[in-house]
């Protein structure tokens, strides 16, 4: 059944805004070059009509933090069946690309689309968008399609749903247009909502491969200007932000959950126990010496993170914390990375994957942790 987004304005009673036509579909890709953060705040765009050896364009051509491309390709007046034809096709392609390919790619990007970023490397954009070195992570390790459109059919959803299943990693979003007066505003939809675990997007399926889920949650910790491993021992807490893709699935854990921390590209740092669900971080609250409650803001506890606050006025962008008592934690130098162990860049999963299984266990051995 196709997805209907309904949207209500709340300061003068409860009034439906009025959807209408978006006009021609392709202002989306306007849209999206102008600022891709309207689908994803930690992509960055590096191409734009990229030619393939077959001779065809893909739409838009995206790079997340991890160094994973992303075809992102706009419907417009295709079928159900050619548009998924085509993001397939295309992502067969950019599997193989190789590095120096895909710095071609942001070179002919600059100079078609950005002239105004002049000589800046795909190297030096991708430093400063997610404050990583490109030589850092694996780049074109993974890749993934997003369909965008105006509407979305059940044709449409039939297909993604079947190819997702199966480990395809594609996803659709889907837009439309609302009026209220002469303001209108945009609304986006997702097809796949990123708090399942396996998520195609992000943590493709094999279904042969997995069993049951044995109760323990897997957390990835991202270090970055927003938050360092430093406070979170300290003070006592998990967080994601920068977008409801990292925040939302922080909504899976309860108090009792226990949580085995990953820091991307350097190991496990820490497990411990959910003591609280995920707040604000303006909401949440540390406790000093003599009993009194205060927040993350005050200068007294000398966090480490100059970005916790980032965009906090934003309940999308702003950071979430879970309070967390840490049963065992060690420093970044001293983190635990091995061949075989599980990784995931959901910031909260409950893996069915084997690989978990013994990375709890091999943990437990390394950090001598007997308790279940």
């Amino acid at each position: 059944m196709p997805f209907q987004h309904t949207l209500y304005r709340i300061d003068q009673g409860l009034k439906a805004l009025s959807p209408t036509s978006l006009g021609k579909e392709e202002l989306l890709e306007d849209f999206i070059f102008q600022d891709v953060s309207i689908l994803n705040e930690r992509w960055l765009l590096i191409g734009r009509q990229v030619r393939t050896d077959y001779g065809k364009f893909i739409d838009l051509l995206a790079v997340d933090e991890n160094g994973s491309l992303v075809v992102i390709e706009l419907k417009k007046h295709m079928t159900p069946r050619e548009v998924t034809a085509q993001a397939l096709d295309y992502a067969a392609w950019v599997e193989h690309l190789e590095p120096q390919q895909i710095a071609e790619i942001w070179q002919g990007f600059v100079k078609n689309y950005r002239p105004e970023l002049g000589s800046q490397s795909l190297d030096q954009a991708f430093l400063e968008k997610f404050n990583t070195r490109l030589d850092e992570v694996n780049l074109n390790e993974e890749h993934r399609m997003v369909v965008v459109a105006a509407k979305l059919d059940s044709q449409t959803e039939r297909i993604l749903a079947y190819l997702g299943e199966r480990g395809i990693p594609i996803n659709a979003v889907f837009f439309e247009v609302f009026t209220d007066g002469a303001a209108q505003f945009l609304s986006r939809v997702w097809f796949q909502d990123p708090l399942e675990a396996t998520d195609p997007l992000v943590d493709p399926p094999k279904p042969k491969e997995r069993g049951p889920w044995n109760g323990e949650f897997y957390v990835s910790f991202g270090v970055d200007e927003r938050r360092t491993w430093e406070d979170a021992v300290q003070i006592g807490f998990i967080s994601g932000g920068g977008g409801r893709w990292y925040s939302n699935t922080l909504n899976y854990l309860k108090p009792g959950d226990r949580v085995w921390v990953n820091v991307p590209k350097k190991g496990y740092v820490g497990v411990g126990r959910v003591l609280e669900p995920a707040v604000k971080v303006t909401d949440f609250k540390v406790e000093l010496p003599g009993g009194e409650l205060t927040d993350l803001a005050n200068p007294n506890l000398k966090l480490a993170s100059k970005g916790m606050f980032n965009n906090a006025e934003d309940d999308d962008a702003a950071e979430y914390l879970v309070r967390v008592n840490w049963e065992h934690t060690v420093p970044l130098t001293k983190a635990v990375k091995e061949v075989g162990f599980f990784g995931n860049q959901n910031t909260v999963c409950r893996p069915s994957d084997p690989k978990w299984d013994h990375t709890v266990e091999r943990l437990k051995q390394v950090w001598n942790i007997s308790q279940p």
